[in-house]
């Protein structure tokens, strides 16, 4: 499949995880960014069309159709169409100022960091970007800290999908391999460290966020954590 080919079908779709597909995204920088950018546009809009409509709406549309006749049909109509149009742009503005919303908090941020890390692997092991600090404060702006310092080499940035909302993805130099650090704009409890087979790490509570750092079974990742959260400065979004 040709780069033309795989933009007319990832903007038609940007949900299509078809084998040639992902082969395709996975096979250039530039088609990872486009199809990362169109999932967080997709996320942001379902976002904000899922917007509740009072359980007594239709028997008030009802009531004043009745009552009123066509003139007042005509006006409730105007009223429904101006708060859908409200409606709407504050979706979309919670969803430009509140990137991380998610629908289902409760689920488990470590095993949803390791299913993520799974699935960009063969696309993220490949890269050296050669990221610099301004480059990630630049990045983690929409979510609200900047880092003071980097704990060692990023080999790549980006914003990604996260369990329906949008994170933090950065991917680092470790001790025994590549260290992957997600910044999730959803808060968390208290710390919890998770792994399975092949990886482990650590979810730490930082403000109103959550901070992941997932290395390989043999990488001590606390020490790694607790740098990076005590290198973050908070700023108003």
């Amino acid at each position: 499949m040709d780069d033309l080919e795989f933009r007319r079908r990832i903007l038609a779709d940007p949900n299509d995880q078809s084998p040639e597909m992902v082969a395709t995204k996975n096979a250039s920088i530039a088609n990872r960014k486009l199809h990362d950018e169109l999932q967080q546009l997709d996320s942001k809009l379902s976002a904000a069309m899922k917007v509740d409509v009072p359980e007594d709406l239709a028997d008030k549309i009802l009531f004043r159709q009745s009552g009123q006749g066509y003139r007042a049909e005509k006006k409730v109509r105007r009223h429904l169409a101006i708060a859908a149009s409200v409606a709407f742009l504050c979706g979309l503005l919670i969803g430009q100022f509140q990137p991380g919303f998610s629908l289902n908090p409760a689920k488990d941020m470590g095993q949803i960091a390791l299913a993520h890390i799974y699935n960009e692997a063969a696309f993220v092991d490949q890269v050296d970007e050669g990221v610099s600090l301004t480059q990630v404060n630049a990045k983690l702006k929409p979510f609200g800290p900047e880092l003071s310092n980097l704990p060692s080499h990023v080999y790549y940035l980006n914003h990604c999908g996260f369990d329906g909302g949008e994170a933090l993805h950065m991917v680092i130099g470790g001790k025994h391999g590549k260290i992957t650090v997600f910044v999730v704009p959803q808060s968390s409890n208290a710390m919890k460290s998770f792994e399975d087979g092949k990886m482990r790490g650590v979810v730490m509570p930082s403000q109103n966020a959550s901070l992941i750092v997932v290395g390989n079974k043999g990488e001590d990742v606390m020490p790694v954590a607790e740098q990076l959260k005590d290198a973050m400065r908070w700023t108003s979004i």
